[in-house]
C-alpha cells in the first residue's frame, strides 16, 4: 500500500507522462517536420521566449491562487492547444498556440516542482530520513515515468511516418551535407522529405487526445495538497507587486545567480538534441521516419537512469552525479564534431542519443533537486527562475539555429559546458560548508482527516 505522498507523485508523474508523450514528439519534429522558412525551430524560440515571460510573474501568482493542482491542469489545457495548432501548421497557427503553451508552461512546471518539493519534505520525518534525500527520490522517481514520454511519443512517429508508401533512399551527394563537416543549409537538399499530409494528421490527432487524458488523470486523481493555503492566500492577499516581483527577488541569493549557467545548458543541451542532432544527423543521413527511434534511445536512457541517480544520490551525493554528466556530455560533443553521418553506421545514430540521455537525466534530476534543496522557503520563485534561465538557453539556442553553422554550435555547446560545471562546483563547495536549513519540523500539518480530504495547511512559505 503505497502513502499519499507518494500516490501524489505517481499521479503527477503519469499526467505528465500522457502530456509529454504528445509535445516531446512535436518538439523532436518541428525543424524537420516544418522545416520551411525555419517556422518549426521558430515556433520553439517563441515557446521559450514567452515561457521565460511568464516566469517573471505567473508562477507565484497562480500557485498560490489556485493551487498546485489546478495550475497543473491549467497548464496543461495550454500545451494541448499547441497540439490542436499543429493540425494546420502557418505562422497564423504555431506562433499564437506557441504563446499560449509558453504562458502556461512555466506555472505548470514550477507547480510541479512545488509539489514533490512539499511532499518530500511532508514524507522526510515519517521514514526518519534527510528532506533532501526524500525529494531527490521523489525527483528521480518523476522523470523515470516523464522520460519515458520520449519513447511513446516517438515510437507513434516512427510507426506512422513508416507506413509512408513514399520514402526515398539518400543520395551519396546529399550524404555530403550531414553533420559538422560542412555548413549548409539542409532544407535545400532531398534529404529533408515531408511525409503525406494524412498521415501528420493522423499522429497530431493522436497527440492531442494523450493530451486531453493528461488533463483528466490530474484532475481526477491528484490531492489538492495546498488547498488550505491557496484559499488563506486568496482571502488575505499580498500585494500583487510583492507576489509579481517574487522571482526577481530570490535573484539577491548569490547561489540562484552563480547557478544560471548550469540552468541555461539544460536548455542548450535539450534544444540540440531535439533540433541539431534530429536535423543534421538523422533526418539527413536516415530519413525523417528514424527521428523517433533515434529519440526513443535517448528516452529511455533518460528514464532508466533518471530512477536510477534519483536513488544513487543518496549515497554518493550530487557532486559525482555532475560530473559523470559532465563528461558523457563532453565526449559526445567532440565526436559529434568529427563524426560524418552514414547509413551504413546505423547503431551510432542510436549511440549518441543514449549517452545523451543518461547525461541529461542527471541534468534534469539533480538540477531541480538542488533548486529544491537550497531554496526550500521560496519554492514557487525558485521552479519560477529555473524555468525562466532554462528557457533563456532554449531561446538562445533556438533562434541561432537557422543563421549559425553546426560546428560552431557545437562550440558554444561546449564552452557553456564548461562554464556550468565551474558555477556549479562553486555552489556545491559553499553549500557543503555552510549546509541550508530544512524545512523545519510543524510548518506543514500532515494531520489528513478521515474523510479523506488530503489537505496540507503550510503556516509559512
Amino acid at each position: 500500500m503505497i502513502d499519499r505522498n507518494m500516490k501524489n507523485v505517481l499521479v503527477v508523474s503519469i499526467g505528465f507522462l500522457s502530456l509529454f508523450t504528445a509535445y516531446g514528439g512535436l518538439q523532436s519534429l518541428q525543424s524537420s517536420l516544418n522545416a520551411e522558412d525555419g517556422m518549426g525551430v521558430t515556433s520553439l524560440s517563441v515557446i521559450y521566449a514567452s515561457i521565460i515571460l511568464s516566469s517573471m510573474f505567473l508562477p507565484p501568482i497562480l500557485i498560490k491562487n489556485l493551487g498546485c493542482k489546478w495550475t497543473i491542469v491549467a497548464g496543461m489545457g495550454c500545451y494541448v492547444t499547441y497540439s490542436i495548432g499543429n493540425l494546420y501548421p502557418g505562422w497564423y497557427t504555431l506562433i499564437p498556440t506557441s504563446v499560449i503553451l509558453g504562458m502556461g508552461g512555466s506555472p505548470l512546471w514550477s507547480a510541479k516542482c512545488t509539489l514533490l518539493t512539499i511532499s518530500g519534505n511532508l514524507q522526510a520525518p515519517k521514514e526518519n530520513k534527510k528532506a533532501a534525500d526524500v525529494i531527490n527520490k521523489y525527483f528521480g522517481i518523476f522523470f523515470l515515468i516523464f522520460q519515458s514520454s520520449a519513447v511513446w511519443g516517438n515510437l507513434m512517429s516512427s510507426l506512422i511516418f513508416g507506413s509512408d508508401t513514399n520514402i526515398t533512399n539518400i543520395s551519396e551527394e546529399a550524404l555530403q551535407y550531414c553533420g559538422a563537416g560542412v555548413c549548409a543549409d539542409i532544407n535545400s537538399n532531398s534529404t529533408t522529405k515531408k511525409p503525406a499530409q494524412q498521415l501528420v494528421w493522423t499522429l497530431v490527432g493522436c497527440y492531442i487526445g494523450v493530451g486531453v487524458l493528461a488533463m483528466i488523470i490530474v484532475a481526477v486523481f491528484l490531492d489538492n495538497i495546498d488547498r488550505d493555503q491557496a484559499r488563506e492566500f486568496r482571502d488575505n492577499r499580498e500585494p500583487f507587486w510583492s507576489t509579481f516581483l517574487a522571482t526577481f527577488t530570490l535573484l539577491k541569493d548569490k547561489r540562484l545567480v552563480i547557478l544560471i549557467p548550469l540552468t541555461m545548458y539544460s536548455g542548450f543541451e535539450q534544444s540540440f538534441l531535439s533540433g541539431e542532432y534530429t536535423k543534421n544527423y538523422v533526418t539527413c543521413a536516415l530519413g525523417i521516419h528514424y527521428v523517433g527511434y533515434a529519440m526513443i534511445c535517448f528516452g529511455a536512457a533518460n528514464s532508466l537512469c533518471s530512477f536510477m541517480f534519483g536513488r544513487l544520490a543518496e549515497y554518493t551525493g550530487r557532486a559525482p552525479l555532475f560530473c559523470v554528466a559532465a563528461v558523457t556530455n563532453f565526449s559526445c560533443i567532440l565526436a559529434l564534431l568529427f563524426w560524418r553521418p552514414h547509413p551504413d553506421q546505423l547503431p551510432v545514430f542510436f549511440v549518441f542519443p543514449a549517452l545523451w540521455g543518461l547525461a541529461d537525466a542527471v541534468w534534469q534530476t539533480q538540477t531541480n533537486s538542488l533548486y529544491g534543496v537550497l531554496f526550500p522557503r521560496q519554492k514557487e520563485a525558485a521552479f519560477a527562475n529555473y524555468r525562466m534561465w532554462e528557457s533563456l538557453g532554449f531561446v538562445i539556442a533556438f533562434a541561432y539555429s537557422t543563421f549559425i553553422c553546426l560546428d560552431i554550435k557545437l562550440y558554444i555547446l561546449l564552452g557553456v559546458l564548461i562554464l556550468s560545471m565551474v558555477t556549479y562546483l562553486w555552489v556545491e563547495f559553499q553549500e557543503r560548508k555552510n549546509p541550508t536549513l530544512p524545512v523545519e519540523e510543524g510548518i506543514y500539518d500532515t494531520d489528513f482527516s478521515a474523510k479523506g480530504d488530503h489537505i496540507l495547511n503550510q503556516t509559512s512559505l
